[in-house]
C-alpha cells in the first residue's frame, strides 16, 4: 500500500482531516491537505493563513515562500492564502511572535508532536464554539 492509499488522517481536533487549500494546490502530496508521511521530512501538516508578518519571517529564516518557484510546483504565496506549514516553522513564528492564523479542522494530529494544542488555539480561525471559553 501506498502513502496515496493510506486512510484518511486526523486532524488536531480529532475530527477526519479536512481540505486546507486547492488554490493554491497545497500539501506535501499536493492533495490539498496537510497529511504528511514517511517521505514528508518537514512535517507539513498545520495549515495557516499567510500573513504579509509571517512571510517576511520565514523569509529572514531562509524559507522564502512568496516567490514562485516552477522547478517545484510552487506558486508563490501571498497574504491571505492557506498553506500547509511545516509544525516546526509554525513554532519557531510562534516563539517569535510571527505566528500566522490556523484551521484546526485543516491541521493534522501529528502537528500536536511540536506545537502544543493551546497555541494552535490561541492562532485559530476556525475554534469551535464549545472550546472557544
Amino acid at each position: 500500500m501506498s502513502e496515496q492509499d493510506e486512510e484518511t488522517p486526523l486532524n488536531v481536533l480529532g475530527d477526519e482531516l479536512q481540505t486546507c487549500s486547492m488554490d493554491p494546490e497545497t500539501g506535501f502530496y499536493r492533495d490539498g491537505t496537510c497529511r504528511t508521511g514517511f517521505r514528508d521530512r518537514g512535517n507539513h501538516v498545520v495549515c495557516a493563513q499567510m500573513t504579509e508578518e509571517f512571510l517576511e519571517f520565514t523569509k529572514t529564516q531562509g524559507n522564502d515562500l512568496s516567490t514562485p518557484r516552477p522547478d517545484w510546483n510552487f506558486p508563490g504565496l501571498e497574504p491571505g492564502d492557506e498553506w500547509c506549514l511545516c509544525a516546526a516553522r509554525w513554532q519557531e513564528a510562534f516563539e517569535a511572535g510571527k505566528a500566522p492564523p490556523v484551521f484546526l479542522e485543516s491541521t493534522e494530529e501529528s502537528a500536536l508532536e511540536v506545537v502544543s494544542m493551546q497555541a494552535l488555539e490561541s492562532f485559530a480561525i476556525d475554534l469551535p464554539d464549545e472550546r472557544a471559553n
